[in-house]
């Protein structure tokens, strides 16, 4: 295989549906320097037939069985060898010119070594989409955020976040990294096996001295809960757990130790919210993520990095949750007190 500068690579499990409403706007929109691949976690469906039938001028990496999307992204771009990775969820339109922008501003600047587009919700073209939105941070209870979306608020996209800017991590959902940083950092935590991988990868890469971007110069359409809807059971225990093990690997001892109970006291809050709503389903949901938590947190501790005292440039020295219910902060603008300033 010929190497080629970009390869933008769709992970597909089961979703058809997607590939039938979405991937036009990929294969329009890719340009000639960049390849684009289809990598199919052994679906069930007859999603590669119909990728067979109908986009032959898709590469098609066929997976042995559901790695999720860090085992599957992983296997699949171990098969792809280009400068640029280019992650996208099936469930997501791009637009014309969306990968030049991003692969510019990465050239120009060495040092940056993963970068996201702005991120805008497909069903609400004028607001930001709650996955990735224009570019992520963390509290420092290890709750994730993004400019344009805290906790369930979406704000409306009046440019605002225009600006290009370093970031605390970019979203799987469209995910642009230097392949040889990627490896260097050994690739997603399969452990994850989904949501939340590629925020454990940004702050690795941060470790490392390398940086992380917005660059809303350039523009998608995020469908969302394109494999797991956003009431999943199994969503919610995936991201209650994964955030605790991003906590885990990444927050020096004096942080960790001395936060994580609060930590799990608001999420066992959050879980008698799900009760009180008649979601059981949800909340046990947490219960569990609690359970799976417990039992490796020494093993994720010993991959936490050794002698460091700081949290990572970008953590917001506070909670997100309680300064959107006690102080009714909805816009990421009204943020201050982070751990370096990035608004």
């Amino acid at each position: 295989m010929s190497k080629a500068r970009v390869a933008v690579v769709v992970l597909n499990w089961n979703g058809k549906v997607h590939l039938e409403r979405f991937l036009s706007s990929v294969v329009e929109n890719t340009p000639e320097f960049a390849r684009l691949f289809v990598a199919d976690n052994a679906s069930t469906d007859d999603s590669v037939e119909f990728l067979v039938s109908n986009f032959p001028q898709v590469n098609i990496l066929r997976l042995s069985s559901n790695y999720g999307f860090a085992g599957g992204y992983n296997r699949a771009l171990r098969q792809v060898d280009v400068e640029y990775f280019v992650l996208l969820n099936s469930d997501v339109e791009v637009t014309p010119g969306w990968i030049e922008p991003v692969v510019e501003f990465m050239e120009s600047r060495p040092g940056v070594v993963a970068a996201q587009p702005k991120i805008l919700s497909f069903a609400e073209k004028e607001k930001f989409e709650y996955a990735g939105a224009a570019g992520g941070f963390m509290d420092v209870l290890g709750y994730p955020f993004c400019r344009g979306r805290i906790l369930h608020h979406l704000e409306a996209d009046l440019g605002q976040y225009n600006n290009e800017t370093q970031i605390l991590w970019a979203t799987g959902a469209c995910l642009f990294v230097r392949a040889d940083a990627f490896w260097e950092a050994d690739g997603f935590d399969e452990q994850f096996f989904a949501h939340m991988e590629e925020i454990d990868l940004c702050l690795r890469l941060h470790r490392m001295g390398y940086k992380v971007a917005s660059v809303p110069g350039s523009k998608v359409y995020h469908l969302g809960g394109g494999t797991l809807s956003s009431t999943s059971p199994r969503k919610t225990f995936l991201n209650f757990r994964n955030s605790l093990w991003v906590m885990a690997k990444n927050w020096p001892a004096r942080y960790f130790y001395t936060l994580v109970p609060l930590r799990l006291a608001l999420d066992v809050v959050a879980a008698f919210v799900f009760i009180a709503k008649g979601n059981f389903r949800g909340a046990w949901a947490v219960f569990q993520a609690h359970w799976e938590f417990a039992k490796k947190w020494v093993f994720m501790r010993r991959l936490a990095p050794p002698c460091s005292r700081k949290l990572p440039d970008g953590v917001l020295m506070g909670s997100i949750v309680l300064n959107f219910y006690l102080k009714r902060i909805k816009r990421f603008s009204q943020l201050k007190k982070f751990r370096k300033n990035y608004t």
